[in-house]
């Protein structure tokens, strides 16, 4: 195979990604992500054969995880850590194979979460959750944890975020990392759950919730990001 071109290594913006109409698919940080549903482990198998056959053939491999009921799918171009047309197009190939075995599109629970930490010691504590989480450190943040287990970042604290009189400390907060279209509908979820907006100023990139007791996360998808 050849190596990919300049415009196969081009990253893509959360903007184009959405103008590709990739309906089974949703953007989660820098992956394209789908699940399929499968009537049986067999019609599993059968999916995954051929979708390891497409990515040979395009000698660009994804992420795939087999379970009864269900084929999920993992894209991203690691030569350049984001996005770019070669995940295009093979989620549309991957797509047109899953129709092919009568597998459906079930985005319902696609999600990712990381952890983020307010310290003034951001290297030293990268070094320790890195070891704790059996993951690896890559410019200051713990990457590669098993999957399953959430990236760590961290970042100085900053008196403009501190805690309302009343509220507890802020160390931790999750960020809940959703697909663009989803944003809106999960932060009025939140809400209706009994949570508040505590800042909007960087939507549509993340918003700021409290859950009824203080506590901070942030719901954040890949847009309005430099």
């Amino acid at each position: 195979m050849s190596a990919p071109t300049s415009d196969q290594r081009r990253l893509l913006t959360a903007p184009d990604v959405a103008a590709a109409g990739l309906a089974d698919w949703r953007h989660l940080r820098s992956e394209l992500v789908a699940r399929f549903a499968t009537a049986d482990f067999a019609t599993g198998l059968a999916l995954v054969a051929r979708v390891g056959a497409a990515a040979e053939a395009a000698d660009h491999h994804p992420d795939v995880v087999l379970t009864y009921g269900s084929v999920t799918v993992r894209l991203t171009s690691h030569d350049v850590g984001g996005l770019t047309s070669r995940d295009v197009d093979l989620a549309r190939a991957v797509s047109a194979l899953a129709a092919e075995v009568g597998a459906r599109s079930d985005p319902s629970h696609l999600g990712a979460v990381e952890l983020g930490l307010d310290t003034a010691r951001g290297p030293e504590q990268a070094r320790f959750w890195a070891a704790v989480l059996g993951a690896q450190v890559e410019r200051d943040e713990v990457v590669g944890s098993p999957r399953g287990l959430p990236d760590v970042w961290f970042q100085a604290p900053d008196p403009a975020h501190d805690p309302q009189p009343g509220e507890p400390p802020q160390a931790w907060h999750p960020d809940v990392w959703v697909d663009p279209a989803d944003a809106e509908a999960r932060v009025q979820a939140a809400l209706d759950a009994g949570g508040s907006l505590v800042s909007d100023a960087d939507a549509p990139a993340y918003w700021v919730l409290a859950d009824p007791e203080g506590n901070r996360v942030c719901v954040c998808t890949p847009q309005g990001r430099g």
